[in-house]
C-alpha cells in the first residue's frame, strides 16, 4: 500500500473517531501539518471528511453513506444473533449484546425467553456505563482514547447500594476484568438482577462488543451464574471467529 493511501486511511479513521484539526492529526501521525492539510482538503473535496467547525475535520457525509451501504452487507448484529439465540435457548436466560458506539455503548440485540427476567433496556439504547457487565467487558480492553471518550459521559450515578460511584473503584473493576477475562454486574443497576459478560473480538484483536447473561439475583447469584461461563465464552468465541478473530498466539 502506498504511503499516501495509507496516510489517507489513517486520517479517515482518526476523523471518524473524533473531529480534530490538521495539527492534531499531524501530531498523532508524526507528519508535517502541511502534508496532512493537503490530504484533508483532497478528502474534503471527495466528501469523505467535512469541517464540523472552521479548521476541525470530521467524517464526511459521503463516508457515512458508504458506511451505511457497507453495513447492509456486514451487519454485526445479524452475524451474532444466531449464536445469541442458541445461548439463550440453551440456558433459558436473558442474553444481551452491546457494542461501542463512538462516545457511548449501545445495546444492539436482546433475547428474553419465557420465564426469564425482562429488562428495561432497549435495542438502540445506551448502556449505563458504571453498572453494566457489557460496559466493563468492553472498556477493560478498549484503547485508552476510546475508553476516555466513553467514560466522559459516565455520571457514576448511584442506583443501588452495590453501584460503583467513582472512577477509582471502576478502574479496579476493569483491572479485575482484564485479569479474569469476563465481567459481572452484581445488582449494581437493579437490585433484582445480575449478569456475567464477556467480550467479542474481530480479526484485528479489537474488542467490538460484549455478550451478557442476565438472571434474577434471587434465582442465581454471581457464583451460580459463573457456572454458565463456559457457555458464554464458547458463544463469544464463536461470534469472534465469525468476525475473523484468531488467538493472538495462533
Amino acid at each position: 500500500m502506498s504511503s499516501t493511501v495509507s496516510r489517507a486511511i489513517q486520517i479517515l479513521e482518526l476523523c471518524s473517531a473524533l473531529p480534530r484539526t490538521a495539527a492534531d492529526i499531524a501530531a498523532d501521525l508524526g507528519v508535517h501539518r502541511t502534508t496532512i492539510l493537503r490530504t484533508l482538503l483532497t478528502l474534503q473535496d471527495a466528501g469523505m471528511v467535512r469541517q464540523t467547525s472552521p479548521g476541525v475535520f470530521g467524517a464526511g457525509f459521503r463516508l457515512a453513506a458508504l458506511a451505511r451501504s457497507a453495513m447492509e452487507n456486514f451487519d454485526l448484529r445479524a452475524i451474532a444473533h444466531p449464536s445469541l439465540a442458541a445461548l439463550s435457548a440453551k440456558l433459558g436466560l436473558t442474553v444481551q449484546f452491546a457494542v461501542p458506539n463512538r462516545d457511548r455503548i449501545t445495546y444492539v440485540d436482546k433475547i428474553e425467553p419465557a420465564n426469564s427476567i425482562v429488562l428495561n433496556t432497549i435495542i438502540g439504547g445506551d448502556v449505563v456505563i458504571n453498572t453494566a457487565g457489557v460496559a466493563k467487558a468492553i472498556l477493560a480492553f478498549s484503547p485508552e482514547r476510546e475508553k476516555a471518550m466513553i467514560l466522559e459521559r459516565a455520571t457514576f450515578e448511584r442506583y443501588t447500594e452495590r453501584t460503583i460511584t467513582n472512577m477509582t473503584a471502576f478502574d479496579q473493576a476493569l483491572e479485575e476484568v482484564r485479569q479474569q477475562g469476563w465481567a459481572y454486574d452484581d445488582g449494581e443497576y437493579d437490585a433484582l438482577s445480575n449478569c456475567i459478560a464477556a467480550p467479542v473480538r474481530d480479526h484485528s484483536q479489537r474488542v467490538v462488543g460484549a455478550v451478557s447473561i442476565t438472571s434474577f439475583r434471587s434465582q442465581a447469584d454471581i457464583a451460580a451464574l459463573k457456572q454458565h461461563l463456559p457457555a458464554l465464552i464458547a458463544t463469544t468465541t464463536t461470534i469472534s471467529n465469525d468476525l475473523g478473530w484468531k488467538p493472538a498466539s495462533a
